[in-house]
């Protein structure tokens, strides 16, 4: 009996589109080449450049806090933000993105605080100039780790010069405005209850 079967090559049999790209994506050795390539040539400046005088489209984005590294959260709120702000910029907007951060308030105050007591120190004891002077430089290490990450997701903004509750013209205004509501009798001291655990758990469950 003579063998007669015949090997086909059926890649052969498909119409199929050339293409240069790979097979792969690999995007986790992609994606740092990209986001480099992209502050190389400083992205975001050539948009500003090429949308001068469109129609703004602007995004009033809610800062996170500056005390720690991103978590999925943040990866989701800000990829999300940032696909809206690319299609509008697409759509022939100008989308101009500028990323911020809150630098007050306890989150921050408390990280400090545990710091304060691994060393064995007494909050009350340091001077308060001093307390403050340590939150702010927290905050601004940590908006510069966050910046960073932001930036490996991605996400294209003026992160040269974002906006922080913290930088001084911006702590005068909001004392200017808050002035406003005291002026106009609007401004009162009341009570109410916060359901929050200052450890960052849940409040205890009643007895």
């Amino acid at each position: 009996m003579t063998d007669t079967a015949e090997t086909i090559d059926y890649s052969k049999t498909l119409y199929l589109p050339q293409t240069d790209f790979p097979m792969r994506a690999g995007l986790p050795e992609k994606e740092p080449v990209l986001v480099q390539r992209w502050q190389e040539m400083d992205l975001y400046r050539k948009l500003r450049e090429a949308s001068a005088g469109r129609p703004k489209y602007v995004l009033h984005d809610g800062p996170p806090y500056a005390n720690g590294n991103i978590h999925i959260g943040h990866a989701l709120n800000k990829i999300l933000k940032d696909v809206i702000n690319r299609s509008f910029q697409m759509r022939g907007r100008d989308a101009n993105y500028v990323p911020g951060w809150d630098c007050h308030g306890l989150p921050i105050e408390w990280k400090i605080e545990e710091q304060y007591r691994a060393k064995g120190k007494n909050k009350d004891e340091v001077p308060v100039n001093e307390f403050r002077k340590e939150c702010r430089d927290f905050a601004a290490h940590w908006i510069g780790v966050q910046g960073a990450e932001f930036q490996r997701l991605g996400v294209i903004g003026d992160f040269k010069n974002p906006y922080t509750t913290m930088a001084f013209h911006a702590e005068a205004r909001i004392a200017g405005e808050l002035l406003k509501f005291a002026m106009s009798g609007q401004l009162y001291r009341g009570s109410k209850p916060v359901m929050w655990s200052v450890g960052g758990g849940a409040p205890p469950a009643a007895p």
